[in-house]
Order: C-alpha cells, then sequence, then structure tokens
C-alpha cells in the first residue's frame, strides 16, 4: 500500500476507520525528511495492515498545530485511535521496523487501562 495524504478534513476518518496509522508530518524544504520518506514508503508497502499517512505541515500547519509539531520530521502512530507513539526526528528502517512490530503487540486493552489510571489521578484544571 502506498502512503496516503492526509489532510485536516480526513484526519478523523481516517484514525477512526483504521486500526494502525503511521503518521509522518514533513515538509518539502525538509532534508530529513526527504530522506525518510524512501524508508516510509518502503514500509507501507511491507505492512499493508497498516495506513501509511503524510502531513504536509507547510500545507496542513492547522493540523500540525493542533498536534503541536515543533519540529520535522515527526512521526506519530495512532492504534484504535490512540496515539501511541509521537516523536521528532527520521528513524532508520530498521527502527521503524521494529516500532510497528512493537505497536502490533501492543495489549490495548492495557493500554486503555494505563490511560484511565493516568487520568484518574490527573489534578482537574
Amino acid at each position: 500500500m502506498s502512503t496516503v495524504e492526509l489532510k485536516s478534513e480526513s484526519f478523523e476518518r481516517i484514525i477512526s476507520e483504521s486500526g494502525i496509522v503511521i503518521v509522518d508530518f514533513w515538509a518539502p524544504w525538509c532534508g530529513p525528511c526527504r530522506n525518510f520518506a524512501p524508508v516510509f514508503e518502503a514500509a507501507s508497502a511491507q505492512h499493508t495492515d497498516a495506513v501509511f499517512a503524510k502531513v504536509n505541515t507547510d500545507e496542513e500547519s492547522d493540523l500540525a498545530g493542533a498536534f503541536e509539531i515543533e519540529s520535522i520530521p515527526t512521526l506519530m502512530v495512532f492504534r484504535e485511535q490512540i496515539c501511541v507513539f509521537s516523536q521528532p526526528g527520521a528513524l532508520p528502517s530498521e527502527a521503524l521496523e521494529d516500532l510497528i512490530q512493537k505497536v502490533k503487540e501492543l495489549d490495548m486493552d492495557d493500554v486503555r487501562k494505563q490511560i484511565e489510571a493516568y487520568e484518574s489521578e490527573a489534578p482537574e484544571s
């Protein structure tokens, strides 16, 4: 599967309809982004059970702002509508592969329990 362009108007739909969504926030002028693009594209061809999406931060500044993207490339991974990974910087192919495998192995019931416990302990503002 090739990558899809993610826009503000399609973001919610893609995240809610897909089990795993791997999002690359990038810009055309960004050298590290251009270097990471073939790695991201190769992973998308290998993992057809996940959606690989790209957000052009120049064109989708509102979406980048909503996720407080301050450095590009930034990689975010959503599983079952929960952001389970977010990190700036390009990953080498081996690290991306390792990340994808770990995301697939996550016990999402446990993740939801951890989120619930964290939110119940957080002070109300």
